[in-house]
């Protein structure tokens, strides 16, 4: 299970996993170090990422309300704290539904502005409104039964018969991940502009991250054609509006 905090532990993290810098008590012999730097890093850091969210939370929201029928719109933007040496950020639900934005501490560290950090949390918030949790679920449930069931017709013990569901189920998961995550990205752009950022700097994002290419059954879609989604959702945004 994933283990995530409120949105305050940004700030009590950032007060208290950095040192504080002090006076020697003889200046002279005094080392210079880099935490001066480095707790500005942190303090920018954590007021770009309260900001963001103050501002996208609230049209994700809107967004949400306006679009669907019964579902829970309320956001909840958390820290994932948990070590990772890649940036993450991922949409999920709560026991009670609400739907929870996290973001581990990698991801808040990697992007390079503000625009950036807009577009992955309302592609993110996109996810949601998008219904793409559950229908990913019932894709996994459709590719389990069915590859299961194959199995089970071949004359399959019924080890390899589990096996058979699990892979279906991870083939079906697949198989419009890339479609559901172009979608997010279109609408994604559309919560990002009405919250006043940019999306085209935000997908610049796209160019520091791995590009997946177009493999089959890979998760994500090409790079280029995220940008490009990006591009032609901002361009048909600003004409009709």
């Amino acid at each position: 299970m994933r283990r995530i905090l409120p949105l305050i532990f940004l700030l009590l993290a950032a007060c208290e996993a950095i040192p504080v810098a002090t006076m020697p008590d003889n200046p002279a012999s005094a080392n210079p170090v880099s935490v001066g730097p480095a707790r500005a890093r942190a303090e920018q850091a954590t007021r770009q990422f309260i900001a963001v969210a103050s501002t996208v939370e609230p049209m994700a929201e809107d967004q949400c309300r306006r679009t669907t029928t019964g579902l829970n719109c309320d956001f909840l933007i958390v820290i994932d704290d948990r070590p990772a040496s890649e940036p993450n950020a991922f949409q999920t639900l709560d026991a009670q539904g609400r739907p929870i934005l996290a973001f581990n501490l990698a991801m808040i560290a990697s992007v390079e502005n503000a625009d950036e950090l807009a577009f992955v949390m309302s592609h993110e918030s996109a996810h949601h409104i998008l219904g793409h949790l559950a229908r990913v679920e019932e894709d996994a449930a459709v590719g389990a039964i069915i590859f299961s069931g194959l199995a089970a017709m071949s004359g399959a013990d019924a080890a390899a018969v589990r096996s058979a569901e699990e892979f279906g189920a991870s083939v079906g998961a697949r198989t419009f991940s890339k479609e559901y995550e172009l979608q997010a990205d279109q609408l994604g752009t559309i919560i990002a502009l009405q919250a006043g950022y940019d999306p085209l700097k935000g997908a610049a994002f796209f160019a520091r991250i791995p590009d997946p290419g177009d493999r089959f059954l890979g998760s994500h879609p090409p790079n280029a054609a995220r940008v490009e989604i990006v591009r032609r959702t901002v361009q048909a945004y600003t004409t009709t509006n």
